[in-house]
């Protein structure tokens, strides 16, 4: 990787979907990378979330993966990619080579840490996460939080570590963070007593390592019904719950673009500042053959939401209970946004207001991949929509 420039007229932040489409249309622009701008990204590698999911997930029986734009030039498109191989792998590989065949440069593993006001421009901090942490400080006395908010005693923790990084300063910034870094896990009475494993999507790594254990699975949407699907014939016991009623539809794959009211949701949502909705409330379930099959071997049958949650179960108001080895929970994502906490972006309706995925709030600052840009093929769209804002900007 080479060295970051100290300013530049454009900052992606994100090389998943999103962050690379409108990376390559800045180069349609004929604007040169690690001069004209800089594409930054977290991940160890190219594949954006998609290195980090489980690797027995295959496309198509996710949501499908759309093409980037000018996949087709390569000759590269998922529609033909190997569906036996892993999407991880698959998605991994097509995002290097198109990093590479475009020139987009892409700086990893660079963590921004926080956006800030210098002037006219934009500074970002950023560490380089391969730099080893400094020493951490003697241990002070501070009060710390349970993992769901629930408040622990004072007691001597070690001090933050010294973050070693540097600034760059820019006229533009593309948020392209995506969702995959801030998980949502909703709070239930006694999840804190529980004495099993909490897991969320995010944490899932392979069926195998929960074997003869007693699984509850906690959402409605398709990694819920992934889960069950993988852990049928491993886990000693399943149970799926989800808060609301599955939508299901007779359909191979969920089509977003198809999805109108669903997508008009978020763009309502984004475009007054408010929290975005969930996708799949709006959307439903494609009812593949697969998942037909479970659902007539009774296996993807969802419960409602439980009430509780006790040492070693989920209970009912009704008395109803199931034991409980581990807690899926396949409750999505929020978008990740922590970073431009300085810039004051965020809402008191709990969102960003942004509108053709500009930041209503402060005119440098795109947020690519928001709301009804969360699909990739509108991740597409939004990124030539974008760069032709940036361009007319410059």
């Amino acid at each position: 990787m080479s060295s970051l420039p100290a300013r530049v007229k454009v900052a992606v932040v994100g090389a998943g979907q999103a962050g690379l489409s409108v990376a390559y249309y800045l180069r349609r622009f004929e604007l040169v990378a690690d001069e004209d701008f800089v594409v930054l990204d977290r991940a160890p590698g190219p594949g954006g979330a998609w290195q980090h999911r489980w690797s027995s997930l295959k496309l198509g029986t996710a949501h499908k993966v759309n093409d980037l734009p000018g996949m087709a030039e390569m000759g590269l498109s998922f529609e033909t990619a190997d569906r036996t191989q892993p999407a991880r792998e698959i998605v991994a590989d097509y995002y290097r080579r198109f990093e590479e065949h475009y020139e987009l440069r892409v700086h990893r593993p660079i963590e921004v840490r926080r956006v800030s006001n210098e002037g006219a421009d934009l500074r970002l901090a950023y560490r380089d996460l391969r730099t080893p942490d400094e020493p951490a400080p003697a241990p002070e006395e501070q009060q710390v939080r349970g993992f769901f908010g629930r408040r622990r005693k004072t007691f001597a923790v070690p001090a933050p570590p010294a973050q070693p990084g540097g600034t760059l300063d820019t006229q533009i910034l593309v948020n392209a963070t995506g969702t995959w870094g801030s998980p949502f896990v909703p709070y239930y009475p006694g999840m804190t007593d529980f004495r099993g494993r909490h897991l969320h999507t995010s944490d899932f790594t392979d069926a195998e390592s929960l074997r003869d254990q007693h699984v509850v699975v906690v959402g409605g949407g398709t990694s819920a019904i992934g889960f069950m699907l993988e852990l049928e014939d491993v886990a000693a016991s399943l149970t799926w719950v989800s808060r609301r009623p599955i939508d299901w539809l007779d359909r191979q794959e969920l089509d977003l673009e198809g999805a109108s009211a669903a997508v008009a949701a978020q763009d309502e949502a984004a475009r007054s500042g408010r929290a975005l909705p969930s996708i799949v409330s709006g959307t439903g379930v494609p009812k593949n053959r697969r998942i037909a099959a479970g659902i007539e071997r009774g296996l993807l049958i969802a419960k409602p939401m439980f009430d509780r949650i006790e040492e070693d179960r989920v209970v009912w108001d009704d008395g109803t209970e199931a034991r409980a080895d581990v807690i899926i929970w396949a409750t999505g994502f929020r978008p990740e946004l922590r970073h431009l906490a300085p810039l004051k972006l965020r809402e008191k309706a709990g969102g960003v207001t942004v509108g053709q995925g500009a930041s209503w709030g402060d005119p440098r600052v795109f947020l690519a991949g928001y709301g009804p840009q969360a699909s990739t093929i509108g991740a597409n769209r939004a990124g030539r929509m974008i760069a032709r804002q940036i361009m007319a900007m410059l």
